[in-house]
């Protein structure tokens, strides 16, 4: 056996990384050499990949009632804030792809809650704007924000702090040079600096 497995548990309320910190001896991690660095648990990334899974899944349910999916209800969220837009203008809000966004647009209009028309004057533009039932569906989406945050346990004020932490992660992957496309503002409107 290990001397990982041989350890007693200590009493208490203690986070198994910092367990594996005070009873670690080997593999570079030994006591005094600090906590290792590559632990899943300490991973930035492992975090905000499984929140986000974790998020989106319970907005899966409080969407479906309304026909979209989470994918759906981000460009319905910017086409209600900002219609008509351009799908240009569209991927840019929204951090995505034509490639991403295209299929997106096609399920939304085969629905009947947007109208894509070529631009005129320019032919490889294409208008979004939403159809009567797609502004009509606005206001059953009212409720979904604060579904959402009731099943977070989430009031406004930690929703706000959780955006703004976020919104700053946002903002130095962009200034750090992330490979893929970041929107000009977070969707609160507020530019990222």
């Amino acid at each position: 056996m290990t001397a990982e497995r041989q350890r007693v548990e200590p009493a208490g309320d203690v986070s198994p990384a910092t367990e594996r910190d005070a009873g670690r001896a080997g593999a570079g991690g030994g006591v005094g050499e600090g906590p290792d660095l590559l632990e899943l648990e300490r991973q930035v990334c492992f975090a905000l990949a499984v929140a986000s899974r974790s998020v989106i899944s319970i907005y899966r349910p409080v969407l479906e009632p309304l026909r979209l999916t989470h994918p759906q209800y981000l460009v319905m969220l910017a086409l209600w804030q900002h219609a008509p837009l351009r799908v240009g203008e569209l991927g840019r809000l929204l951090a995505l792809e034509p490639a991403t966004l295209s299929p997106l647009l096609k399920r939304l209009e085969a629905v009947g809650y947007l109208e894509r028309r070529r631009e005129p004057g320019d032919e490889r533009a294409l208008r979004l704007t939403l159809t009567p039932a797609g502004a009509a569906l606005r206001e059953q989406a009212l409720a979904v924000p604060r579904t959402v945050m009731e099943r977070l346990q989430l009031d406004v004020a930690d929703a706000e702090r959780l955006h703004a932490a976020l919104a700053d992660v946002i903002g130095r992957a962009r200034r750090a040079g992330a490979d893929t496309p970041l929107p000009a503002a977070v969707p609160d409107g507020q530019p990222l600096e």
